[in-house]
Parts: C-alpha cells; sequence; structure tokens
C-alpha cells in the first residue's frame, strides 16, 4: 500500500505543478495545512476522499485522474514478483487466482 501512496502523492504533485500552484497556495484553497499537503504529496499518508475532491475541484480535473499513473515496474519484473508470491497465497485465496486465469485459457 506503500507504494500506492505514494504514486498517488506523485501524481497529485505533478498535476498541481502543471496547474502552476505552490503546495502553499494549494493547501490554503482547499483548507488544509502546507504540511499535510507536503505529507500528500510525499506518500507519507493518504488524503481524505473529501480532500481528494476539493483538490480535484480546484486543479479542474476528476477525481480519477489523481489515479492515472504508470507504473516504473517492467512486465519481465512483474511476473517475476507474481512468481515469488505464489507459495505466499493463502489456500483460500488459491480458487479466485484460479478463476481469473482459467478465463484466459485458450
Amino acid at each position: 500500500m506503500t507504494n500506492n501512496k505514494k504514486l498517488l502523492g506523485k501524481r497529485i504533485k505533478q498535476i498541481r505543478k502543471n496547474a502552476g500552484y505552490t503546495q502553499e497556495k494549494l493547501s490554503e484553497l482547499i483548507g488544509i495545512e502546507t504540511g499535510s499537503l507536503s505529507g500528500i504529496e510525499s506518500g507519507r499518508c493518504f488524503p481524505s476522499l473529501v480532500t481528494l475532491e476539493k483538490i480535484a475541484k480546484v486543479l479542474n480535473v476528476e477525481l480519477k485522474t489523481f489515479f492515472e499513473f504508470e507504473t516504473s515496474v517492467t512486465i519481465k519484473e512483474m511476473k517475476e514478483i507474481i512468481r515469488s508470491n505464489l507459495n505466499k497465497i493463502e489456500d483460500s485465496q488459491i480458487p479466485y487466482i484460479y478463476n481469473y486465469f482459467d478465463g484466459y485459457k485458450e
């Protein structure tokens, strides 16, 4: 989950900068402390839904825009992570994973 916080924070920061706002100005407009916005952008904490909605409104973007980020992990790395975690999957999760992949068989 930490990676998601960092990705979200990075995306918010990117959009804020593209819109020409400083952290101080955006914080003022949405009614939070600059330190709180800094924590969000650095990935130290998740913003509440209310805060995300306020940020989206001020930056004039749809809420979903904050979650449209690319991962820097390659396909090869993704496959390796999946392989290395297979033995860690709880037995109760196996049927769900099996059904997911079963839908892709030829």
